[in-house]
């Protein structure tokens, strides 16, 4: 049965690949092919998609994860949850074991693809170091890039850019939160105006304003589109870091389907690192207040997924200092005082395990007039009793 069919070149990664723009301005361009399957061949990507195909022979050629990034298109986050995708389908324990299995059926021939060229720095301005002139660094970030794991921030081209009053960023906000979704215009007048709504006139002139500040070229509707539903955010046009940490957590949760509780701790971490602070800071609306709430409660469940993972796997001191940090943030959430309680425990320091049960107690009493939950009280019988299969696992999340 045939494999695949033979191509001028494998097309992502040989029109974005900063290595190969790199060449083709010395004019020693050559085309970067994928060959076909030999040995395993097919059988052995048997699941991927055609993206994660890129990526693991991206990944195979030597390229790290920018510089994928860049020759695929994708945002450097999503690439890690790529990778993390095709670790779990092929059943595969790291990143290594895949640059070996992209050798061993073929994917990757030696001698053959990326490896590793010298690729033009990228200044913090999307201009080619150190002389500028351009290149394939500064078209790789030509798109728009909204932040809302923190104060809002866009930036454009590398560059940050003022996108105007908080009520014009809530509009902004507000369709970063809708990917792929049209927003009509009464939607935005409440979630950005709520009651206090100045007319339906006032959303055209803020998303004029925005279009204006940051169009894409000379295209007014680069960045946002409209359609009879209502506004967007064009999807190829426009980076959301809500829509990166989602992409993280998918991986993560396959990681953790497969067993693989290392990859899903590096996955999580990468998700939390896209916080920035309190999210949507100091945007008005119900629609941020609402996303505010969510995004912390998102990031507390991140959290302490990462933790018990890390618990399972030893990890006491890490999981530890995330738990303890956690704790004294959320004062009240029990679940994650009972795994810190856990982690104690498992840690040999009984006592203070036992003392943020009172803790947690106490200020359960005071603040919502209850009594501790099952998750404490189970955490506490399992302490006081010395219940070693209860040391160092989770729990129940």
């Amino acid at each position: 049965m045939p494999t695949t069919t033979a191509r001028q070149g494998h097309p992502s990664v040989r029109q974005g690949c900063p290595g190969a723009a790199s060449q083709a301005r010395t004019g020693a361009h050559q085309p970067v092919r994928e060959p076909q399957p030999s040995g395993p061949g097919l059988a052995g990507l048997t699941g991927l998609t055609a993206q994660e195909r890129d990526v693991l022979y991206a990944l195979g050629c030597g390229l790290p994860d920018a510089e994928i990034a860049d020759a695929l298109s994708l945002p450097e986050p999503a690439v890690a949850g790529q990778l993390g995708r095709v670790l779990v389908k092929l059943g595969l324990p790291d990143r290594t074991a895949a640059v070996v299995h992209a050798f061993d059926c073929g994917l990757v021939v030696p001698g053959h693809g990326p490896r590793r060229r010298s690729a033009p720095a990228v200044t913090g301005h999307g201009r080619t170091g150190p002389g500028g002139g351009g290149g394939s660094g500064a078209a790789a970030d030509a798109r728009l890039r909204v932040c809302v794991l923190g104060p809002l921030r866009a930036r454009l081209g590398g560059r940050s850019v003022d996108v105007g009053p908080v009520r014009q960023q809530a509009v902004l906000a507000a369709l970063a939160l809708s990917p792929g979704r049209s927003v009509s215009r009464q939607a935005l007048l409440d979630g950005v105006w709520g009651m206090e709504s100045p007319g339906a006139n006032v959303v055209p002139v803020y998303v004029y304003r925005l279009r204006k500040g940051l169009r894409l070229g000379e295209c007014p509707d680069s960045v946002i589109g409209r359609d009879r539903y209502g506004y967007r955010l064009v999807r190829d046009a426009v980076e959301v870091d809500v829509t990166c940490m989602e992409d993280l957590v998918g991986a993560a949760e396959a990681a953790e389907r497969a067993g693989d509780g290392a990859e899903a701790v590096r996955l999580y971490g990468r998700a939390l690192e896209l916080f920035r602070g309190e999210p949507l800071a100091g945007l008005p609306g119900p629609l941020a207040e609402l996303e505010r709430l969510r995004l912390i409660e998102r990031r507390v469940a991140l959290a302490y997924r990462k933790a018990h993972w890390q618990l399972r796997l030893g990890r006491v001191a890490d999981a530890l200092a995330g738990l303890s940090a956690l704790a004294l943030e959320q004062p009240l959430n029990e679940p994650v005082a009972a795994l810190l309680m856990r982690a104690l425990h498992h840690a040999g320091r009984r006592a203070e395990a036992l003392a943020v049960f009172d803790r947690t107690a106490r200020r359960l009493a005071d603040d919502l007039g209850v009594a501790p939950g099952e998750p404490l009280r189970r955490a506490r019988w399992s302490i006081l009793r010395g219940d070693e299969a209860g040391r160092g696992r989770a729990g129940a999340a």
